[in-house]
This record gives structure tokens, sequence and C-alpha cells, in this order.
């Protein structure tokens, strides 16, 4: 007798970028708060020093607080990988637009994350938690994009 199977979702790389983007969508808006009405940010202690990163220059550019960017790349990457399927034109593309996006995102936290370790000598949990988020993503759809692309080449395109 044969147990039955649990199948995994049909397409997991999909639920895994709504999944990091939403919480990345999260963590920006919070960012983003604290910035424009010069809240308090809240930083676990012992984790980090928030306030030194959320007060240096570099938690702008061109005078928008980067939680803004962050709402941005995060809704749009959220957008594309829910909504991939109502249009052909974005089935086709969704993916390759979801990774120019995340490789944008992730070299932008690269920098970001130089700076806090190397210049500011000071580490914010919000700002981590969007470079992984965003590191998820940027490796999720690679690796879809490489499993797809060996996909077509091994059946001759089709």
């Amino acid at each position: 007798m044969n147990k039955p199977t649990k199948k995994l979702p049909r397409d997991l790389s999909s639920i895994i970028i709504i999944l990091a983007s939403a919480i990345g969508l999260l963590d920006s808006i919070y960012l983003a708060y604290v910035k424009l009405f010069n809240a308090e940010i809240f930083c676990t202690p012992g984790l980090g020093r928030c306030d030194v990163v959320n007060a240096s220059q570099w938690s702008t550019l061109w005078g928008i607080p980067l939680g803004i960017y962050g709402i941005i790349g995060f809704a749009a990457l959220f957008l594309l990988a829910s909504f991939r399927n109502k249009s052909k034109m974005l089935a086709l593309h969704s993916d390759m637009l979801i990774f120019g996006i995340s490789l944008a995102g992730f070299v932008f936290s690269l920098y970001l994350t130089y700076i806090e370790v190397f210049v500011l000598n000071a580490i914010c949990q919000w700002c981590v938690l969007s470079a992984l988020m965003m590191t998820v993503i940027f490796v999720t759809v690679t690796y879809k994009l490489v499993v797809k692309s060996a996909k077509l080449t091994n059946s001759g395109g089709n």
C-alpha cells in the first residue's frame, strides 16, 4: 500500500519571493516611517546601533529616505511575483524583471552593509533584515533562471 505523497507547491520560488518581498516591504515601511517622522527607532539591545545608522548621511539618497526606495523596490517585486500569470507579457518577462530589480537591490545592500560595518562601525537590525530579504529574492530568482535555462537547453529550446 503506497502512502500518498505531499506535493510541493507548483512554483515554490514564487512563494519564497512573495514572502521575502512582503517582509522587506514591511521593514521598509517601518524604516521610512522612522526617518520621515523622526520617530525613535527600536533596536534590540545588544543587536546593533540602529539610531547611529538611521542618523547617518547614508540613510538618505538625494534627500529621500532609503526606506522609500525599499518600499518601491519590494512592492515592485511583490507585485511582479504575485501577478505574473495575469498577463502574457508579464508571464514572459517577470523573472528577468525580478532578477534586474533584485540584482540592483542586492548590490546596493552590499554597499550599505559595507558602510555600516567599515565606516559607521554600527549595524542596524532592520537594515540587515532588508539586505537579507533582497539576498533571498536575488538567489531564488537566479536559481530559478539557471534551472529554467538548463531545462530549455536540455530540451532543445522547446
